[in-house]
């Protein structure tokens, strides 16, 4: 099993091959017992979103880490897989905006995806 940094890490750079946008990971777990970390991506479409999402699946798989539950992918607006203790929330660029997931968390420690887990 994957430690979380590197589940995160993975995560974050499936996302970034598949051109996902404002990719942004929030630390929650002195906040929730809900997950220790979100991150939270934008796509433009429901065939980007899809594949986002797709990416991200297959290449935590590749590392033997399977999702406990995927949700929205039918629709493809609001795409979820719960890793966990990570959770990844993969929006539509308007469906983020209007649903605010980071000014819901705004409390949780903003991880600097581009230092912290370079």
């Amino acid at each position: 099993m994957e430690d979380k940094r590197s589940i995160l890490e993975t995560a974050i750079s499936a996302l970034d091959d598949k051109k996902g946008r404002n990719i942004r990971a929030i630390e929650i777990k002195e906040l929730t017992t809900v997950a220790d970390y979100f991150i939270i991506a934008s796509g433009t479409s429901v065939t980007h979103i899809k594949s986002l999402a797709d990416n991200v699946e297959e290449k935590l798989a590749e590392k033997g880490v399977k999702p406990i539950h995927i949700e929205g992918y039918n629709s493809a607006r609001w795409i979820l897989l719960d890793y966990n203790d990570i959770v990844i929330h993969i929006f539509h660029e308007d469906d983020r905006e209007y649903y605010g997931l980071e000014r819901l968390w705004q409390d949780g420690r903003e991880i600097n995806i581009r230092t912290e887990l370079s």
